[in-house]
């Protein structure tokens, strides 16, 4: 991708980490080019890098949307860039909570699964990631 699009790739790299962005860049093909293009640049660029939310209140939004979208496989990577990016188990554990009382409790029941695939992938004991602070990481 052109230099045009580093700063959202930087972003991206930030919030999804440096093997995710390399792992989509080296599946970038003709056909998903432009798709990859205007993600970096709409969604990384002008979205995640508008100052005004922080980004832990960002992560937060988008957990709570992929609940509501039921998009596991989006959820999941947004559990470990939260993860990565400062905000706890306990955290996380809101949110599905949130999601419950708006999204619906199986949206939610499905995201506790996903959450808990996520905690032990990284291996965080979920007994005791559930007794973390609260941080709400900016």
């Amino acid at each position: 991708m052109a230099d045009e699009l580093a700063k959202g790739i930087e972003i991206r790299r930030s919030i999804l980490g440096d093997e995710h962005v390399a792992r989509s860049q080296a599946a970038t093909t003709s056909f998903n080019e432009p798709f990859q293009r205007y993600i970096t640049r709409s969604v990384w660029e002008d979205v995640w890098g508008r100052p005004t939310i922080a980004p832990g209140i960002r992560r937060l939004l988008t957990l709570i949307m992929m609940i509501a979208l039921n998009r596991p496989e989006e959820f999941k990577l947004h559990v470990r860039a939260a993860i990565h990016g400062g905000l706890t188990a306990a955290d996380i554990r809101e949110v599905i909570l949130q999601a419950a009382a708006y999204c619906g409790v199986p949206a939610a029941n499905s995201a506790i699964k996903w959450a808990e695939e996520v905690f032990a992938a990284l291996g965080l004991d979920v007994d005791s990631a559930a007794q973390q602070e609260l941080s709400f990481a900016p």
